[in-house]
């Protein structure tokens, strides 16, 4: 592959200057900074202040892992100032890997001095990371799994090639992260039978179990919620049949561990995340991770990408592919019509994957569809305060 060198870690298969802020306060503030400078992208959420101290925590970490994502070069982070996030927390873990500017929107003057001086802060940083790609291994990727708007395809077609792709990134030495904990209700007895030792199997039965029961919690119960009403629409009836055809996209090789929300895997191998099924918080989390390149297996099509990472969009639903073409990067309705093999599709994705770290561009990438950070949130677990 092609990629951007990185001092400490994987290469990069793109090269941005992050803004990122502490708090969602200053949401709009980082937009504009983003907005002024190509090599920029923003990486919008909501959290941040009057939250559990636990989730206090979460979102520090995944800031911190967004920013040490291997895409991104630089970081301008911007702090309101009275957040419960500690900015030069942040700041502390994140310069040893790569360069930081931190702008405090109280402490320079307000909106429009602040929005100034991270523009300023943003160019520079992009002036510095003009440098050319140079050929890395394939064991440099981290590639996160999803999949979204699913219906009977995804099981039966996109996700099984996108299983296939992630056995052939296994087998290269790469890293894979898959997750949807509420996507795994039901079939955990058969994915837990691929986990390397009893620990890794009690870590993810323990997963789906405290899922359960924040549901039961709530004195409801998963539909309505998990399938979604696109799922049913769809053709899927009940989340055991949406799970079954859910892990699938997870490949067919040995589960290496589970980890938490946001965190990177600390070797190759294949990782399940404990995280939510929805679309701006899962991709962030990848995004923390590690993960350069994403894989979004869709049926009736689900159109994220995702500001620091490309999102390759992969259906098997040819309707959907024809329709919706204008978003979907790969077609594999042929594993349905009985044209193409699973094995075949799967190593369209997995050369797909190669391309796109290289520098080919998805097709959110070419509509613009991921560079506003609209996309992107971060999970919390307990209420806000």
């Amino acid at each position: 592959m092609q990629g951007y060198l990185r001092p400490n870690g994987p290469a990069g298969a793109r090269n941005y200057v992050a803004v990122v802020p502490t708090v969602g306060c200053v949401n709009e503030i980082a937009r504009r900074i983003a907005e002024a400078v190509p090599e920029a992208r923003p990486m919008l959420h909501h959290q941040g202040c009057c939250q559990l101290p636990t989730d206090v925590t979460m979102v520090t970490d995944v800031l911190v892992g967004v920013c040490r994502n291997p895409n991104v070069g630089a970081v301008v982070l911007v702090s309101l100032g009275c957040e419960s996030v500690a900015a030069e927390q942040i700041v502390a873990a994140v310069e040893p890997d790569k360069p930081v500017e931190l702008v405090r929107v109280q402490a320079m003057g307000g909106i429009t001095v602040a929005t100034d001086r991270g523009i300023e802060a943003a160019r520079r940083l992009a002036a510095s990371l003009d440098t050319p790609r140079n050929e890395t291994p394939l064991s440099d990727l981290i590639v996160g799994v999803k999949c979204g708007a699913s219906d009977t395809t995804s099981g039966l077609a996109s996700n099984t090639a996108v299983g296939a792709a992630v056995d052939l990134l296994i087998d290269a030495g790469a890293t894979v992260v898959f997750g949807e904990t509420t996507e795994v209700i039901g079939a955990e007895h058969i994915l837990v039978r691929r986990a390397v030792s009893e620990p890794v199997a009690i870590k993810l039965l323990a997963c789906v179990a405290a899922m359960e029961d924040r549901a039961s919690a709530s004195g409801v119960d998963m539909r309505g919620g998990q399938p979604t009403e696109g799922n049913i629409r769809g053709g899927l009836t009940t989340i055991e049949e949406k799970s079954l055809g859910a892990i699938v996209k997870s490949g067919t090789l040995p589960l290496t561990d589970v980890v938490l929300y946001g965190e990177r895997p600390r070797s190759p191998g294949l990782y399940f995340m404990d995280s939510p099924g929805r679309e701006m918080e899962f991709l962030t989390g990848l995004a923390s991770a590690g993960c350069q390149v994403m894989l979004f297996s869709t049926g009736i099509g689900a159109p994220q990408g995702f500001s620091l990472a490309p999102v390759i969009k992969i259906s098997g639903n040819e309707n959907t592919c024809q329709k919706l073409a204008e978003y979907i990067d790969l077609d594999v309705s042929g594993i349905v019509a009985g044209t193409e093999t699973t094995v075949q599709a799967g190593q369209r994705v997995f050369d797909s994957i190669v391309r796109v770290f290289s520098g080919e561009q998805v097709k959110a990438e070419v509509l613009g569809y991921d560079s506003s950070g609209v996309n992107s949130n971060i999970y919390t677990v307990g209420p806000t305060i």
